[in-house]
């Protein structure tokens, strides 16, 4: 079974499209891999598999293996720097910052398509078979923790990822589900929907995450409300369950992803208390480097930093 080797499994869902489930679950493990920690991605959105796209490897082919596929390596582990059995630099109050970098791994449907923009017109059972087949055929090894990118909705999908779930991981393995919404009421009152679905199917919730809360103007030091603010929290407080934070959108997010860009932000942007300014400017310059060492200079790193250690402290297990 290609899941025996995995410690945690997180669903990010949400009961309505275009909140933000492919970003969330990207940042999310580019800060667990900045944490340390082994991740796999896998994307069951079989009908708009953007994961590819996320983490700029949409040319990436998976290999065939014995019993089934390789998934794509986004970028390599590498061990933490200057820490020597529990001592740095010869002192034991310091503490070692670094983390090291946790090895990082995607799956996607998109990753078998002959053509890009191809469209996939399938009906449900070929649909329940696929993501069947990505649980049992993909060969991740030993991971730390496992995301699972969903499509919108309480559809075929979904119920085929759960069941399957239920049966081939064990409960310490499947460690609930993050849900992404935006604060606008009409957002709210379909992500409700995956909330029930949750417990309609004994599927833990983690927690919950308001994205589009605020944008950060890419020349001032603004974050407006544009959609407006807090309605993921009220949710959160109306079902009893953990709330994440907010998230604004950060244009230079979208520039990393599209362009490849490192962040950089005009004087006096403060977001979470943090200056921003300086972070476009990392040792040497320019735009070459991984994604994962370019998102650390991203306003939204910090914010998911918190959110991974809520995540971690959550599910009761570290590295």
């Amino acid at each position: 079974m290609s899941l025996q080797d995995i410690k945690h499994i997180v669903l990010v869902l949400s009961g309505k499209g275009g909140v933000g489930k492919s970003s969330v679950t990207t940042q999310l493990a580019l800060s667990l891999s900045l944490k340390g920690h082994s991740v796999g991605v896998l994307d069951v959105d079989l009908t708009g598999p953007s994961i590819p796209r996320f983490f700029g490897i949409e040319s990436a082919k998976v290999r065939q293996a014995p019993g089934g596929w390789l998934p794509v390596q986004v970028h390599e582990g590498r061990e933490a720097i200057g820490q020597t059995n529990g001592h740095v630099n010869g002192k034991d109050e310091d503490k070692q910052k670094d983390n090291g970098l946790g090895a990082l791994y995607c799956m996607s449907l998109g990753f078998l398509l002959a053509n890009r923009g191809d469209a996939v017109v399938w009906r449900g059972p070929k649909k329940t078979a696929m993501v069947r087949q990505f649980l049992s055929d993909v060969q991740w090894g030993a991971l730390d923790y496992l995301l699972i990118d969903t499509p919108p909705g309480t559809s075929d999908e979904h119920i085929s990822l759960v069941e399957t779930l239920l049966k081939s991981a064990t409960p310490e393995q499947l460690a609930g589900a993050v849900i992404v919404t935006t604060p606008q009421a009409i957002s709210v009152s379909d992500v409700k929907k995956e909330i029930n679905f949750c417990r309609k199917t004994s599927v833990h919730i983690l927690g919950v995450i308001e994205n589009m809360a605020g944008f950060v103007c890419p020349n001032c030091a603004e974050c407006t409300d544009v959609f407006s603010k807090g309605g993921g929290q009220a949710m959160s407080t109306e079902f009893e369950v953990p709330f994440l934070g907010s998230l604004p959108i950060d244009p230079m997010f979208i520039r990393l992803i599209e362009e490849g860009k490192r962040p950089s932000y005009p004087e006096g942007t403060v977001i979470d208390g943090q200056d921003l300014h300086k972070s476009g400017e990392p040792n040497g310059s320019g735009d070459e480097g991984l994604l994962v060492e370019k998102y650390e200079q991203c306003s939204l790193c910090p914010i998911f930093s918190t959110m991974v250690d809520q995540l971690v402290n959550s599910i009761g297990t570290t590295r």
